[in-house]
């Protein structure tokens, strides 16, 4: 496998008054209510470790207090790690000089907020432009790129107007656009769409998937919303007193969540409309009377019509052709199934 893109490797961060000292003794293994009582100091993020591939969005997914945003800000560097280290492109950032960490910002990362942060006296133009702008670019190039992204996230028309003249949608629309303005290769983005209404949060869902589907950025996402991180990930950190407890494939969390937290979150999932052929499928016993196999990727969600009013036995095959099992439509009423 090649190299990942960002790599956390055993990352802590403790808040206190002396946080290396603190995490230098404290019994690694004690839960974070027995450190705060013993020490008086807080591990927010405790020991956390995984890798983020190229071109991926990595959802990082808890309750307010499980540690999701501080470890996404020792990622960004805008919190420092107490312990451990952050690799981006084989480059432990923790170690980077201000001057080469203010570098990594500019041109390699961006950050999206929830509560958009937008300059009121700034034109959506002027607003788009203003990474490019901190960057030293000119203002004829600046200017350019960012009628280019603002077409890009759908703002074809608003370069004109100010903050308070847009929605919340489009507001956020603005930061996304930002954020992509200098071409960054990482896009973090910080439950992005909590403040939106439900059709409005939806819609932008859809849009930043679009998106990702042409520019294939290496994306971090947070969220407290089980629903959206099964949408946005490709794989999911489950975070909880600042330990991650799960990290997988929507798939693989919905079908075998490890524990009860875990399971708690998955409850009320469409299991349909995340698990696949090849999940729920039994093992090839020679019932199989289709003429054409099913991949196993396909989602359930879009075999239910193929298999409403049929008693066919379908084979299941692999990418590479190759039959793997079979599937009735038994097994596809099972899947439906909301509880594991």
């Amino acid at each position: 496998m090649s190299q990942a893109k960002i790599t956390c490797r055993n990352v802590w961060k403790v808040f206190g008054p002396n946080p290396k000292r603190a995490l230098d003794t404290l019994d690694k293994s004690a839960s974070r209510a027995a450190v705060q009582e013993e020490t008086g100091h807080v591990v927010a993020v405790k020991d956390v470790t995984f890798d983020i591939q190229e071109g991926e969005t990595f959802v990082v997914m808890g309750l307010s207090g499980s540690g999701k945003s501080t470890l996404v800000r020792c990622i960004s560097q805008l919190i420092e790690p107490t312990g451990g280290e952050v690799v981006i492109d084989g480059d432990d950032v923790t170690k980077l000089s201000d001057k080469k960490l203010i570098d990594l910002r500019r041109h390699k990362m961006a950050m999206v907020f929830q509560h958009f942060g937008l300059f009121p006296h700034r034109t959506v133009l002027d607003n788009i432009a203003f990474g490019l702008e901190v960057r030293g670019e000119d203002k004829t190039t600046r200017n350019q790129r960012a009628m280019d992204v603002i077409n890009l996230v759908g703002l074809a028309g608003w370069h004109d107007n100010y903050p308070r003249e847009l929605s919340g949608g489009m507001q956020q629309r603005v930061g996304l656009a930002r954020a992509m303005a200098a071409d960054p290769e990482i896009l973090i983005f910080d439950e992005p769409f909590s403040a939106l209404d439900p059709l409005i949060r939806r819609e932008m869902q859809d849009e930043l998937l679009d998106l990702q589907s042409k520019l294939k950025k290496t994306m971090v996402f947070i969220t407290h919303d089980f629903l959206e991180a099964i949408k946005m990930g490709d794989h999911i950190a489950i975070m909880k007193d600042g330990e991650i407890v799960q990290i997988g494939t929507p798939e693989e969390i919905v079908a075998n969540p490890v524990d009860q937290y875990v399971a708690d979150f998955t409850e009320d999932v469409p299991r349909y409309k995340v698990l696949s052929a090849g999940k729920v499928m039994r093992p090839v016993s020679g019932a199989a009377n289709g003429t054409h196999p099913i991949p196993a990727s396909a989602k359930i969600e879009s075999l239910i019509e193929r298999m409403a009013d049929t008693d066919a036995v379908l084979p299941v095959a692999d990418a590479a052709g190759a039959i793997v099992g079979e599937i009735d439509r038994a097994i596809i009423m099972r899947a439906m199934m909301t509880k594991t």
